[in-house]
């Protein structure tokens, strides 16, 4: 376990740096998440805490590019856009109580369109849509927990930015499970069906 250095007012620990991962039974919680002001940025998995790597600054234009894009799209729609950090928190069983939501993750780019699921803390339950930018940093264990985690709560879109290579792909879900695009390069215009109408244009994310 943690050991609690000291407590604030708001009931928010503040621990010890530990070894990663803090558990190995996989069983902390959201309720557990919340208290923690570790200054390293985490993601709780199905109960498994994960270190989340710095940004770099070619992966922070392509967040700002791309969350301007569909900001600017969204303005006066029902939906909403946020960027990391932003917790998204998801439960198996659906669960809105904190002792019972096992997940935790702040994608880089999340759209929200039914507005009851966004509270002062994030949102709970699943976005319509995330975006995930990749890092030299990112393993590909963490981008298939990351998809299976996706998929498993019905996300409706989801996609894959890779800054070095400058290609998207773009998985919607089908009966269930997700459904890749072509890869889009820089001459591309990304094409959505969570956001139709919208025009991205693959080069002007990477024109760093």
């Amino acid at each position: 376990m943690y050991k609690v250095i000291e407590e604030d007012e708001n009931h928010h620990y503040l621990v010890e740096e530990p070894d990663f991962p803090l558990s190995t039974n996989g069983n902390y919680t959201y309720a557990d998440y919340y208290k923690w002001k570790i200054e390293e940025r985490l993601e709780l998995i199905k109960g498994w805490i994960y270190k989340m790597s710095a940004p770099t600054a070619k992966h922070q234009f392509v967040s700002m590019q791309l969350s301007v894009a569909f900001a600017n799209f969204l303005r006066n729609k029902p939906c909403r856009v946020f960027a990391a950090p932003f917790d998204v928190r998801l439960s198996k069983n659906k669960s809105t109580k904190d002792e019972e939501v096992e997940t935790v993750v702040q994608p880089d780019i999340v759209v929200i369109c039914d507005l009851e699921k966004i509270d002062s803390r994030g949102c709970i339950g699943s976005p319509d849509l995330v975006v995930e930018i990749l890092s030299p940093s990112n393993n590909k264990v963490e981008i298939k927990k990351k998809f299976d985690l996706y998929e498993e709560n019905q996300i409706k879109e989801y996609w894959i930015v890779h800054p070095e290579e400058k290609t998207i792909i773009v998985y919607s879900l089908q009966n269930n499970k997700y459904i890749g695009s072509r890869l889009y390069g820089e001459d591309d215009l990304i094409v959505t069906e969570v956001l139709k109408g919208i025009e991205v244009k693959a080069e002007d994310l990477f024109d760093y």
